[in-house]
């Protein structure tokens, strides 16, 4: 039944890694999924193509969009909203709040399956996600673990090992920039300043 899934976690959470086993089966009994993430997220490329890639080493080629992009458009071109397709966005906490919409209207012909962070380094929802939210028929969280142990649920920047509370939103990194934690454990990081 087409809808419209979001699933999100905190980072290291293997939603990037979930999202391609997703589309592996999707293609095992027949669909053809597109594979689609943001342009912000340009950091892995295989053979000079954008590639969707998690931190256990599974990779997909993918078609990247921007934010001005109509992402309805952009699937209804590729497959006419014939039967046997699927979407798959991942990283979808960069979506703007109309795309989010368009990913909805897609979801009345077929299935799309987002994935992504819900909260930015402040805590505070992303744009896409907020809209993910409101919108989306099926909300699934994917735990990971902070460091003590605890669930975690804040995507902390860290600077020098501190937790950073101001600057730009979208700063495109990994395991050298960010790490997740739980609230406590976030909170002490902001204290080491």
């Amino acid at each position: 039944m087409a809808k419209l899934y979001f699933k999100y976690g905190a980072m290291g959470s293997s939603k990037t890694a979930q999202a391609l086993m997703c589309k592996f089966n999707y293609e095992q009994v027949g669909f053809r999924v597109i594979l689609l993430k943001s342009s912000l997220d340009n950091r892995d490329t295989q053979n000079k193509e954008i590639v969707v890639k998690s931190r256990i080493g599974l990779s997909s080629p993918c078609l990247t969009f921007n934010k001005d992009e109509n992402l309805y458009d952009l699937v209804e071109n590729i497959c006419g909203f014939g039967s046997k397709f699927v979407v798959i966005v991942d990283e979808a906490q960069f979506c703007t709040r109309e795309q989010v919409n368009q990913l909805k209207e897609v979801s009345l012909h077929i299935p799309v399956l987002c994935y992504g962070l819900l909260t930015n380094f402040k805590t505070e929802l992303f744009e896409g996600s907020k809209r993910l939210v409101e919108l989306a028929e099926s909300l699934m969280e994917i735990k990971s673990v902070c460091k003590c142990g605890k669930k975690a649920t804040v995507n902390a920047r860290l600077i020098d090992g501190v937790a950073a509370t101001d600057g730009e939103e979208v700063v495109i990194g990994g395991n050298e920039t960010y790490q997740a934690m739980c609230y406590e454990c976030y909170k002490k990081a902001q204290k080491k300043a």
